[in-house]
């Protein structure tokens, strides 16, 4: 077994470093709970989860130790701010009694207070809440629900695993709105082996029509462990294609722009007002930090009359040295006839022909290089459109 990473010893006392609590105050104030519970394990998961048989703690217990962490948490974080919102995700937090829930809010009501423009999320499944759990719940301060629908053809939640009926959705929206949530949040999950692009379209316009305020919208990723993990590998369904992605995520992008979503995070869009605050409150409007951020860029570039300037949703208005520009992996759309020269195509330089370096307008990615090749599908022909899957770092 390896040593520790490098990093202060945690105490005994779950006290933090001064380094740690120096921004307490600072910053907006967001609380996370998870409640690790499931149904039934879904195969792609990889999430600190139980289903039945999975665990011997019961859900009483679970909700104690909840109780005693934010104790903790309250002892540890001196002169905390009050809280601007809290996030109930799981697994299902919806599977615990919704006084459970209420209760552990309030707890956290009585540890920092709650600031008066509070944003209460609870996920679910919409197989999982029943118009009292919900009346319950809203009752109790729960402003905000974000129920888990991934999609709304059967053959692709039959690979995911998930066991709700589709037709489920548009009644458990119904019974929120009833129950005076103020917002309404719908998942999706988009690259499920099998899934057409038509598949995906029914999915967003169906989702659409239960008049969401907001939509998350996650590439479907195969973790290591998973039980679709191991059935890609033995061959059973196919690996998730990175150019089928980036053509769902395009579609996606337009049919939420169109009706009146807005792209205001990498999985999310949501109607003016209804972004959601816990997800920018702890990602903000950019990728920070080390390491690198994936950001796949809805935009296309005309290889004939132009150039294609507009920038970077993430990256918009930001100053061209800030370091959010800096460690980024970029999916861009290309459009490459078969004999053009494309330069300064906006962001991307494209060549036809031969596979050449990409480079990049200072313009966009200050001191970036790519440091990836693009090439040409088989038999030497570009597709037209296609993508340029490029890693950025900083020189």
């Amino acid at each position: 077994m390896g040593g520790l990473p490098e990093g202060e010893a945690a105490p005994d006392d779950g006290s933090l470093p001064d380094s740690a609590l120096g921004g307490v105050g600072s910053a907006p104030f967001a609380v996370y709970i998870h409640v690790p519970f499931c149904a039934v394990r879904c195969g792609y998961c990889d999430f600190n989860t139980y289903a039945p048989g999975e665990t011997s703690t019961r859900p009483v217990e679970y909700v104690e130790a909840a109780r005693a962490e934010i104790a903790l948490a309250g002892a540890v974080l001196h002169g905390a701010p009050a809280v601007d919102t809290v996030f109930f995700g799981g697994g299902t937090p919806t599977l615990l009694p919704s006084s459970d829930l209420v209760g552990l809010l309030e707890r956290v009501r009585q540890t920092w207070g709650l600031s008066d423009q509070i944003e209460v999320t609870t996920e679910a499944n919409p197989d999982s809440v029943t118009p009292e759990c919900l009346q319950v719940l809203r009752g109790g301060g729960f402003n905000r629900i974000s129920f888990g629908m991934q999609s709304a053809s059967p053959h692709v939640l039959r690979v995911l695993d998930r066991t709700h009926d589709p037709a489920g959705v548009p009644r458990a929206v119904l019974w929120a709105r009833e129950a005076g949530f103020e917002q309404v949040s719908l998942d999706l999950i988009y690259g499920t082996p099998g899934e057409s692009l038509a598949d995906w379209r029914d999915s967003l316009e169906q989702a659409l029509a239960t008049g969401p305020d907001h939509i998350s919208a996650y590439s479907l990723i195969v973790e290591d462990g998973t039980a679709l993990a191991r059935r890609v590998r033995k061959g059973e369904v196919a690996q998730p294609s990175e150019d089928d992605y980036a053509d769902k995520y395009l579609v996606a992008d337009q049919v939420l722009h169109e009706a009146g979503l807005s792209w205001y995070e990498v999985s999310n869009w949501a109607r003016p007002g209804a972004e959601c605050l816990s997800t920018t409150c702890t990602t903000g409007e950019a990728p920070t930090g080390g390491g690198l951020a994936l950001v796949r860029t809805p935009m296309w570039a005309e290889c004939a009359g132009g150039t294609a300037n507009s920038p970077l949703p993430m990256l918009r208005g930001l100053p061209r040295d800030s370091p959010q520009r800096r460690g980024v992996r970029c999916w861009r759309p290309r459009t490459v006839r078969s004999s053009a020269s494309c330069s300064n195509y906006g962001y991307a330089r494209v060549w036809s022909g031969r596979p050449r370096p990409m480079s990049w307008s200072t313009d966009t990615c200050s001191n970036a290089r790519a440091t990836r090749s693009c090439s040409p599908n088989k038999g030497g022909s570009w597709p037209t459109p296609s993508y340029a899957n490029c890693w950025i770092r900083a020189r």
